[in-house]
């Protein structure tokens, strides 16, 4: 396993990260441990969750996945072997479920309480904000439309005010973003060192083949800022499998399961997936290998969150991490892009 640290910090952490989202929907406690279990044998020290899990978002199932992450602590007595990231969920309709008070102090308190209690540990190592308050183009939108009507304020410093207190208790190490914009992350990074506040590390954004979106503007900020890039889905929903070509539709897989979401399989998509495949194939590698390899070395990727549904997609998904792609490949992979950009941002 190759490891680097979280930026700015002597946190140690596994180039792969593993994800959780389907843990307590798609996955039982019992497979969630087994995937846990195996994951750490493998050298991966770094497990990336939220309150919201899992996923589809539901009342019945609210916070599950950390429930069994918990119970799993409480079975292996093994807190301090993981470095541990969760997230606050952020407001709308599609989180009415879990509270409607956005980043407001008492909320954070509340999710952070919430989830330290269900995950059965004293601190959270990586705390995230989910997504943005306000409105802003993330969740597939590549476009930025202004909304007349926003009622937002602008609350970024009593954001990070109260994480500084929560950091101040022992509660949290570090904070990070999720599903933010290159002025979001701006934004945060300057009054941090304008008023000394706790210093966001991480930005958890979608990275892969099909999205890379993340490249233009946020790349550089991540770059000059050392703001780490922890990607998500970068096998786009399993689109990068391959288990869907040729318009398969594999019992129990997640577009099968849950046809609403469909982010990544659009026809640009699809037809990008079969000339990533091509490649692959040219090459003697497997479409996931290279889709995992391609996202695990870019510069900015501080680790790259996979997440599987069985034991053999997370023994290929991590054995990803030992595969280094040539310049070749990369100048084929680039051309892909060129003529298919971003198709399921």
């Amino acid at each position: 396993m190759k490891y680097t640290t979280l930026p700015q910090s002597d946190v140690r952490v596994s180039k792969i990260c593993l994800g959780t989202m389907t843990w307590g929907n798609q996955n039982s406690q019992a497979e969630g441990f087994e995937q846990m279990d195996y994951s750490l044998e493998k050298g991966i020290n770094f497990f990336d969750t939220a309150e919201l899990y899992p996923v589809p978002a539901s009342a019945d199932t609210y916070a599950e996945t950390e429930r069994i992450i918990g119970n799993w602590f409480a079975s292996r007595n093994n807190r301090e072997q993981v470095v541990l990231a969760t997230k606050i969920a952020g407001p709308g309709a599609y989180t009415a479920h879990i509270r409607t008070t956005g980043f407001s102090p008492d909320s954070i308190q509340q999710a952070l309480d919430g989830s330290l209690q269900r995950l059965q540990t004293d601190y959270i190592d990586l705390y995230q904000l989910h997504w943005p308050e306000r409105n802003s183009n993330f969740f597939g939108s590549l476009g930025y439309k202004p909304d007349e009507n926003e009622e937002w304020e602008d609350n970024f410093r009593e954001i990070l005010e109260t994480l500084d207190d929560c950091i101040k208790v022992g509660k949290i190490r570090h904070i990070g973003l999720s599903n933010e914009s290159p002025w979001g992350a701006m934004k945060y990074l300057a009054l941090s060192e304008f008023a000394n506040l706790p210093r966001m590390k991480t930005i958890q954004n979608p990275y892969s083949l099909l999205n890379r979106k993340f490249e233009v503007g946020n790349a550089e900020v991540a770059h000059r800022e050392q703001l780490g890039l922890l990607a998500y889905s970068p096998m786009a929903f399993g689109i990068l499998s391959g288990k869907y070509r040729d318009g398969k539709l594999p019992e129990n897989s997640r577009l099968q399961l849950f046809p609403r979401m469909a982010r990544y399989n659009s026809e640009e998509s699809l037809q990008a997936t079969e000339l990533y495949a091509g490649i692959a194939d040219k090459h003697g590698l497997s479409l996931a290998q290279m889709s995992l390899a391609f996202v695990t070395d870019q510069p900015f990727v501080t680790s790259n969150i996979i997440g599987a549904t069985t034991m053999t997609q997370l023994r290929e998904n991590i054995d990803s991490a030992a595969l280094t792609l040539s310049e070749e490949i990369l100048d084929e992979i680039d051309a892909v892009h060129k003529q298919f950009s971003n198709p399921a941002p």
